[in-house]
């Protein structure tokens, strides 16, 4: 399957008010897509375009739920009356609730399953009827936690959950039918984004990432990648591949971890309660940067992502790697062969 350069793509961007998506939007723009975004926060949009424009480069925008299909299909159509096609589709709309299950009420969980699940279903489903024709991407941010969940994350694990099932299913029917639409699954470890400062928190402190996080760029750059190379999955950080990792060969022991240091590692000295502003059920309208700050251990670049987004260095390495291996176990060896000869 075929993607056309990014220079020559017309991107749109779902979530782009803060954030991975904020960023992705900009990266976008500044390689010379035509870039449209969407969000519900109007403030974060409009402080987005206003950026791009003083950077020389202007963008549309447009406001509304994802929750609302209705208001998706309305901006992808408005895509394609605007510029004759949508070449790349890419959803980054995520909301999160720190609490206990016990501690959430219905309402609250039903509300992060309308946003990070049926939100991205509903991209899709804007999407794909625009793409179909001359192909292109659907590009979905997700997270580790579709595989590995956290303690405080029953809605947000559950909800990324179900986008890793709908994605793999939507991908084996579209390969099956031999439709030219490449569909990505983003995982992202912990990023530094507004993310744990907008979320809203029921467990008595601003909440944090589990550490080790990662920059933004690291997935916007890998969202880019996506849009140019077809690409089932894409694991952003290292610490969530072995996170990955640990939950497929040893399940019980990702699950003591979290028992004995999930609670720990994604709670603050700040206290913070349930009341205080959070994108829950709307906009907050005060975080409309890149970056988080949530500050700690936090890695500038992840060269996992890297390597992954660079497959030809990537392949090299893996040669050297086993060359080097070889040299070795060979020259430990040749001892062992001088003196069986003798």
């Amino acid at each position: 399957m075929q993607l056309k350069p990014i220079e020559d793509q017309v991107v749109a961007v779902v979530g782009a008010a803060s954030g991975i998506g904020r960023e992705t939007a900009i990266r976008f723009a500044r390689r010379g897509a035509v870039v449209h975004v969407f969000d519900i926060d109007a403030h974060g949009l409009d402080t987005l375009a206003a950026y791009l424009k003083s950077d020389g480069h202007a963008i549309r925008t447009a406001v509304g739920d994802v929750a609302d299909s209705e208001a998706l299909r309305s901006f992808a159509g408005s895509v394609v009356d605007a510029c004759g096609r949508l070449d790349t589709w890419v959803h980054c709309t995520g909301i999160g609730l720190y609490a206990t299950f016990r501690d959430t009420t219905m309402r609250e969980f039903r509300r992060v399953i309308e946003v990070n699940l049926l939100g991205q279903v509903h991209g899709a489903d804007a999407a794909l009827p625009h793409l179909l024709s001359n192909g292109g991407a659907l590009i979905h941010v997700s997270s580790i936690e579709a595989i590995v969940a956290f303690p405080y994350h029953s809605a947000y694990a559950a909800s990324k959950h179900g986008v890793h099932g709908f994605l793999q299913t939507l991908r084996v029917e579209l390969r099956h039918d031999g439709v030219p639409v490449s569909v990505t699954e983003i995982m992202p470890a912990s990023i530094n984004t507004p993310f744990f400062e907008k979320a809203m928190t029921k467990i008595g402190v601003k909440p944090k990432g589990v550490p080790p996080l990662y920059e933004p760029g690291d997935v916007a750059e890998a969202i880019l990648y996506a849009a140019e190379h077809p690409t089932a999955q894409i694991i952003v950080g290292g610490a969530g591949k072995m996170a990955l990792r640990t939950q497929r060969f040893t399940p019980g022991l990702m699950e003591a971890f979290s028992r004995r240091f999930g609670y720990a590692l994604q709670r603050t000295n700040q206290p913070k309660s349930a009341d205080a502003p959070n994108d829950l059920f709307g906009a907050v309208g005060q975080y409309d940067t890149v970056r988080g700050t949530e500050g700690g251990l936090t890695f500038r670049h992840s060269l996992s992502t890297w390597l992954d987004t660079h497959p030809r260095v990537k392949r090299s390495a893996e040669i050297a790697a086993l060359g080097g291996i070889g040299a070795l176990v060979a020259r430990r060896m040749r001892p062992r062969i001088t003196a069986g000869k003798g």
